[in-house]
């Protein structure tokens, strides 16, 4: 089983993109749940919400623990929230910003014992670019598909059709895809 944990803040869809990953899976014929996790319910606030990814079904119901992988859809939550407690080894963490691990104060994490897969991608850059919204959950779900290949690029990017009409869905692919191309450019890089 895959286990992803996301967080951001209310109003940057970090439950649409768990749900997206969701419907990603079950597009492929695997299982998934995905469910959020509020603090206060309003726009602003830390939110987070869970995925989970398997051949076989899933009969967990409680938050993820120990995540596969962590998306950060806000990097202000870094020195407000504990964002990697319980995160396992190798984990891959994925977090929308321009900085590099350094700037971020996250080298450890990219360096340390554990060997963190640590990627910084713009995605409000991007989501403003093509959705002209700064709701960076659907270019983070591109970068994830490249990145770790738990859903392939095809799945998402059918989710995205179903869950949003005309132009909104073709400018969230176009998000999604610019992405996707920049974190696998970024991983050719690092696997050479």
């Amino acid at each position: 089983m895959f286990q992803i944990r996301i967080h951001g803040r209310g109003g940057q869809g970090v439950v649409s993109g768990a749900e997206l990953l969701s419907v990603s899976a079950f597009i492929e014929g695997r299982h998934a749940q995905a469910f959020p996790s509020f603090g206060s319910e309003r726009m602003g606030a830390p939110v987070m919400a869970f995925c989970r990814i398997d051949d076989k079904p899933i009969r967990l119901r409680e938050p993820v623990l120990e995540p596969d992988a962590l998306i950060i859809q806000d990097a202000t939550l870094l020195h407000q929230v504990d964002l990697f407690n319980g995160l396992r080894p190798r984990a891959c963490i994925l977090i929308n910003a321009t900085k590099g691990a350094d700037e971020l104060g996250l080298a450890g994490f990219a360096r340390g014992i554990q060997q963190y897969r640590l990627h910084a991608i713009p995605a409000t850059d991007l989501a403003l670019e093509h959705v002209g919204r700064k709701v960076p959950n659907v270019p983070l779900l591109g970068a994830f598909a490249a990145l770790t290949g738990v859903i392939g690029l095809p799945s998402l990017l059918q989710a995205i059709r179903e869950k949003f009409p005309g132009p909104v869905a073709e400018r969230n692919v176009a998000a999604a895809q610019a992405a996707f191309d920049l974190a696998s450019r970024a991983r050719e890089a690092v696997d050479a």
